[in-house]
């Protein structure tokens, strides 16, 4: 199969001809690899405009998605970003590749070691990933610029908002069987929350499932 032009595909009717435009954004998108992310049996898919399995109850989710996210993080080249499921290392590949310091955590360790090997193959080592719950964050690393959380909890758990920097922000799709992408922006010791999209993900496991909905 031609990869590329299937990317390039991918990028111009699922991407540019909705509403994302950032360029750095759109041009990652063209860069990364999808289909070394996604399992051998579905690499025909890999640039549909769909979620695709990943085994462990995960998904990879569709391109717009990926892209929305790294989108509305609002990112400056260099900045640290936290990522709360890494699943496939997708999401995390396409931040690497727009010049971003990446740390990810994955709850699944089979998940996380296949991560781990889709990073190297693709030629992102160097993002930083941890086998775990990702309910605390990685506050030796904080603070962050944005968090973005790849699965749903019912609120934002307490420990994630201590470690984002003022003026950053944590994405998240919020609620159980009507779920939001919000936006949360930290603006001194207050924050400012914007809802942007109706979005379907799978709960986000661990210390997160015993928060009382938001």
């Amino acid at each position: 199969m031609d990869h590329e032009k299937n990317r390039r595909k991918m990028v111009s009717r699922q991407l540019r001809s909705r509403d994302l435009q950032d360029e750095r954004v759109l041009d990652a998108m063209a860069t990364v690899p999808r289909h070394l992310f996604v399992p051998r049996a579905w690499q025909r898919q890999a640039y549909d405009d769909t979620p695709l399995p990943l085994g462990c109850e995960q998904t990879i989710s569709q391109p717009y998605i990926v892209a929305f996210l790294c989108e509305q993080a609002r990112l400056a080249h260099g900045d640290r970003v936290l990522e709360i499921g890494s699943g496939s290392g997708y999401q995390a590949a396409v931040l690497a590749e727009m010049g971003m310091e990446v740390y990810s955590i994955e709850i699944d360790p089979a998940l996380s070691d296949r991560a781990r090997e889709n990073l190297a193959r693709a030629g992102y080592p160097d993002v930083r990933l941890r086998a775990g719950d990702g309910y605390r964050g990685w506050p030796e690393a904080a603070p962050f610029r944005a968090v973005i959380l790849t699965a749903a909890p019912l609120a934002i758990p307490p420990p994630l908002k201590k470690q984002v920097e003022d003026g950053g922000c944590i994405l998240a799709p919020v609620g159980e069987f009507e779920q939001n992408l919000v936006r949360l922006t930290r603006e001194g010791r207050a924050w400012r929350r914007e809802s942007l999209l109706p979005v379907r993900f799978v709960r986000l496991r661990g210390e997160a499932e015993g928060l009382p909905e938001d």
